[in-house]
């Protein structure tokens, strides 16, 4: 069986959106569409008998930092190594760049994959559930400019993902509140909150207060438990854990402003 990669094209979003739904996965067609806009290069497939059979992902935020998610092989392919030939490919593609660190969200499922590629743990990210109001009602607090909280996301964040802010921010602005911030976005099982970064926790109160907290709407809320308010917050909110993947690490350490990040981007983003 051939194990050949090649580029993931717009023309494969539609099977892309079939393999993350059939992993029960929150992923939209936009959610692809956005990660084959910011990174057209590190968006990677395998194909068997002109059906897509496995992809995986590589988002570069500079050179301090790669995201490697969207691991992902048909039911019909699984344990075949699609997934550890892709994630090599995908190493290669990163270190070719001159990347200096590789991050994942990993379940623990992958993570002997993973380790066996390199990879390290970092800490623990929780996907936390609840009801809230309907995405579509959902409103700003402010306007404005993206480009005013690109420095507070690099500090916080500890790399520039402003293509991914910017992006983001052109399917839906944000909602601001000084320097503060908070995304979100549809997905195929629940509306998603982030990412949100604040200074302080009343701040991210109020901005998740424009999402969370009703009971119109099932939403997603991932998060990192170092930071006890935005565990804290979630509770409040009447969220739940549903599930705990682990952060992991590949080539050198780099760690934000964690106190910070009130809810992560995702798990394909970070």
């Amino acid at each position: 069986m051939s194990l050949a990669v090649r580029i993931l094209l717009p023309s494969d979003v539609p099977a892309a959106t079939e393999l993350s739904t059939l992993a029960g996965w929150n992923q939209t067609e936009g959610d692809w569409r956005m990660l084959l806009d910011i990174s057209p290069e590190g968006c990677f497939a395998i194909e068997h008998e002109g059906r897509l059979a496995a992809t995986t992902v590589v988002t570069c935020y500079g050179q301090e930092l790669a995201w490697l998610g969207m691991v992902l092989a048909h039911p019909d392919y699984r344990r075949r190594g699609f997934a550890r030939r892709l994630l090599e490919h995908a190493l290669e593609f990163a270190d070719g760049r001159n990347v200096r660190s590789l991050k994942l969200d990993a379940t623990d499922q992958g993570q002997p994959l993973y380790q066996s590629l390199g990879f390290r743990v970092e800490q623990e990210v929780q996907r936390w559930s609840g009801t809230g109001r309907d995405p579509a009602r959902v409103r700003q607090l402010e306007c404005s400019a993206v480009p005013e909280i690109f420095v507070v996301d690099r500090e916080a964040f500890g790399a520039d993902r402003s293509r991914l802010l910017g992006a983001l921010a052109g399917r839906k602005p944000p909602a601001v509140l000084r320097q503060n911030y908070l995304f979100w976005r549809p997905g195929v099982r629940a509306g998603y909150i982030g990412p949100c970064v604040s200074d302080d926790v009343e701040s991210a109160r109020t901005l998740i207060a424009q999402c969370a907290g009703g009971d119109e709407a099932r939403w997603f809320w991932d998060l990192l438990p170092a930071n006890e308010h935005a565990a804290g917050l979630a509770a409040d909110f009447g969220f739940r854990v549903e599930r705990r993947l682990m952060r992991m690490t590949r080539g050198a350490e780099l760690r934000g402003n964690d106190a910070t990040i009130y809810a992560i981007a995702g798990f394909e983003l970070g």
